[in-house]
């Protein structure tokens, strides 16, 4: 019988090094052709949205299916269903909030991972919400940390933030009042802001010295999170998802305007197997829309390590999206 797993019981099970080492094998799937992966399909409705994602992975042994809402006001509330490829049995229904927000930061670590750095790294945070979180606490599993400048557009937001992850990461974050302020001469720059505007609100003449940007914050079509000269400036366009150019408005106009040839772009596959390198120095950008797949590699090792337990808490249902206090209602992945 199918269990249930809710947010509760999910928090704390994983740590950040483990979620990446799960994606880079998910990604080593995908790559050797062993996946099959679907890009989001959309419906609209009078006062939200609803997205439906699916993958499989043969070596992995599982299915997966996350449907996610929202309604203007109240925010978005996800629900992952793992399968077995064996039989097709349906095998547990897990709260995808906190799977969203740990698998995008982890394939941010992915990529770090690929961009090593010989000390402390300065770091730049657009957004203070739990994707900004979980980025920075991605970061930090990876590199060491230097000085880090955090910009939300509340300052109670983004001051809350630097205290709470200086304390939680032990290291200095400190609030600024510009993006410009908080990205500029930075060495990695995590953008997960939930802007919503056509207009970019990232411009690459800020990223100067900057050698990996991780832009997270915008899945769709009608939005820009970062601009064109980002993207002409790179040396290498890492996406987690071929799916990508086609979701993240800045990648399709980034090739329309001719700034991204297919010789600087990269799946995270491709990375991770050694099929594509990454360059010794310039920019490196991560453009991550999301995809079943990580949420499939998560929701599987959930799914190992809790399913057989009888213990777990009475009530907890699946898609109850328990927010911790500091969250957002950011973009749906």
């Amino acid at each position: 019988m199918a269990v249930m797993l809710g947010y509760e019981t999910l928090r704390g099970v994983l740590r950040m090094e483990e979620a990446i080492d799960l994606l880079e094998r998910a990604f080593a799937h995908e790559s050797a052709g062993a996946t099959v992966v679907s890009p989001k399909f959309v419906t609209d409705f009078g006062n939200g949205s609803m997205r439906i994602l699916f993958a499989t992975d043969e070596r992995a042994g599982y299915a997966a299916i996350k449907a996610y809402h929202s309604v203007r006001g109240a925010g978005a509330r996800y629900v992952v269903s793992l399968y077995s490829l064996e039989d097709g049995e349906l095998l547990a229904w897990l709260d995808g909030q906190l799977i969203t927000d740990l698998r995008t930061g982890a394939c941010s670590g992915v990529i770090a991972r690929k961009v090593p750095f010989p000390g402390a790294v300065s770091v730049g945070v657009v957004g203070s919400g739990n994707q900004a979180r979980m980025q920075l606490e991605s970061l930090a599993s990876v590199y060491q940390l230097g000085s880090v400048a955090v910009f939300s557009p509340t300052a109670a937001h983004r001051e809350l933030f630097a205290r709470e992850m200086s304390q939680s990461l032990n290291i200095d974050v400190s609030p600024v009042d510009s993006i410009e302020a908080a990205v500029r001469g930075r060495q990695v720059v995590a953008s997960a802001s939930n802007a919503r505007t056509s207009e970019p609100i990232l411009h690459g003449a800020w990223l100067t010295g900057c050698r990996l940007l991780c832009a997270v914050g915008n899945t769709r079509k009608q939005y820009r999170e970062i601009d064109v000269d980002c993207f002409r400036n790179a040396q290498l366009v890492a996406v987690d998802s071929l799916h990508a150019l086609e979701e993240a408005g800045e990648l399709r106009l980034a090739v329309e305007a001719e700034a991204l040839p297919e010789a600087r772009r990269a799946t995270l596959g491709q990375i991770v197997t050694g099929s594509a390198a990454v360059p010794g120095d310039g920019l490196i950008i991560f453009k991550s829309v999301g995809s079943a797949l990580q949420d499939l590699a998560l929701a599987s090792r959930y799914y190992e390590k809790l399913g057989a337990r009888v213990d777990l808490p009475q009530g907890e249902g699946v898609g109850v999206l328990r927010r911790p206090p500091w969250a957002k209602s950011g973009e749906q992945r």
